[in-house]
């Protein structure tokens, strides 16, 4: 999460050049640059010739691609820190598709867990002003969700891939949603480019938010999800907020204690939820 939090602030910094939609294909072009050596040199080149390159599409494509597209959009209308307080609604939404695919029974403690969670993301939230709520968050929202889906799928469908073949596989899937989608706003006549010159300043934001944010968070939080489920890795994005407003704080913004205090109740919903599963695998 830690990882996650840093590409919001390097996003507010090239989203003022950068269309979302030149955004997220530069930000994926970069990492998958960057991972498929690493993944051939690990699964080897005839298990990745074999892979469910088919399936890899669809994940990627709508689970992370036009996922990362819409948060991209979402940030552009609202700020860092809201979206990733959005976000919250994560753990609700991924405990619901893991009862839809049975690989969850719904115990009080957990189900507590994911309420407190969500109330932290609420207090947080309350920070933010009316009009920062709209279609920016509506948006999120969406995203956020196809996110758990994609992350869930990815773990779940590709079990002969490492942990960057799982990864790197989907991004692929999400470049090609990236090209559809920058073809479509092409055709409408919207900018698909960066409206300035490419400086330094950029390529650093740029790598930060391609190489760490997106291709060593997502290889992070795939392994987790796999050893915790969709559910309860997805109450650490609760956290991400607060993360997000100290990387913010260094920057020079102003500190919110109304936040800080939407992130401690997550927090404790988090040690509370995780150390209960703990046990429970421990019991088992």
């Amino acid at each position: 999460m830690i990882t996650w939090a840093a590409g919001f602030p390097a996003a507010e910094v090239l989203l003022q050049t950068w269309p979302p939609v030149a955004l997220l294909t530069a930000r994926l072009v970069l990492a998958i640059a960057v991972l498929i050596p690493v993944w051939i040199l690990l699964d080897g080149p005839s298990r990745v010739l074999r892979a469910r390159w088919g399936r890899a599409m669809v994940v990627g494509g709508f689970g992370f691609g036009f996922a990362m597209f819409l948060l991209i959009v979402a940030q552009k209308m609202t700020d860092p820190v809201t979206v990733a307080i959005i976000a919250s609604c994560a753990p609700l939404l991924a405990t619901v598709l893991e009862l839809m695919a049975g690989t969850r029974r719904l115990k009080w403690t957990f189900a507590l867990g994911v309420l407190v969670s969500v109330l932290g993301g609420l207090i947080a939230t309350s920070a933010a002003a009316p009009e920062q709520l709209g279609l920016g968050a509506v948006l999120a929202i969406l995203a956020t969700g196809l996110f758990c889906w994609g992350s869930m799928a990815t773990a779940r469908d590709f079990p002969e891939l490492s942990q960057i073949g799982r990864c790197t596989i989907t991004f692929v899937g999400g470049l090609l949603m990236a090209a559809v989608l920058s073809f479509g706003a092409a055709q409408l006549g919207m900018d698909v480019l960066p409206t300035a010159a490419i400086d330094g300043q950029q390529w650093g934001m740029l790598g930060i938010y391609a190489l760490i944010s997106l291709g060593l968070s997502q290889v992070l939080f795939i392994s987790a999800v796999g050893k915790l489920g969709v559910a309860l890795a997805s109450f650490h994005i609760n956290i991400a907020p607060f993360y997000v407003m100290l990387i913010m704080l260094m920057l020079g913004e102003d500190w919110n204690w109304t936040r800080a205090l939407g992130a401690g109740v997550v927090a404790l919903a988090v040690v509370l939820a995780q150390d209960r599963a703990s046990r429970s695998a421990k019991i088992c």
